[in-house]
């Protein structure tokens, strides 16, 4: 089965499953998986932070929120060993255009806090595609751990 995670959404599965994000810009997909479980989840991060209030209603919408969650979620599904991430995203597509003097571009901020939030709940990043002025689509395959990223100006890749 085929699950598809918009902005701003999540999801968990098991093998044989597999999780998609279509359409990363400046938003990051954070990958998580337990490989002897065959079990991981994947949240489609808009924002770097919002607030509190939102947290609750939006969990999937920043980091801070959304990996608490896809951890939790991934333990009922039998999650229970050594969880590592994979992140993907955090383009500048625009550029400086869109971007307040000093406040840093949003997909970088993006990136930081979620490998802030990964810290936070100590779980390792074992590999990353972040960054650069394109945009990506990934595909996770659940059971192997596997990470397809296409883009169709830079090609394909697998983390």
């Amino acid at each position: 089965m085929e699950h598809k995670v918009k902005i701003a959404e999540w999801a968990v599965a098991a093998a044989p499953d597999r999780i998609v994000a279509i359409g990363l810009g400046s938003c990051v997909a954070i990958m998580l998986h337990d490989a002897k479980a065959c079990v991981g989840g994947m949240a489609h991060v808009l924002l770097p932070s919002q607030p509190a209030a939102q947290e609750q209603a939006q969990p999937g919408r920043c980091a801070s929120s959304a990996v608490p969650r896809l951890l939790v979620e991934m333990r009922a599904l039998g999650a229970s060993g050594t969880i590592t991430a994979k992140l993907v995203g955090g383009a500048s597509l625009f550029g400086a255009m869109l971007t307040r003097a000093g406040a840093g571009a949003i997909g970088e901020r993006n990136v930081a806090a979620a490998r802030e939030a990964l810290t936070a709940a100590r779980v390792r990043v074992v590999g990353e595609l972040v960054g650069g002025t394109v945009g990506r689509s990934v595909y996770f395959d659940v059971g192997s751990g596997r990470v397809d990223v296409r883009s169709m100006r830079s090609g394909d890749r697998v983390l």
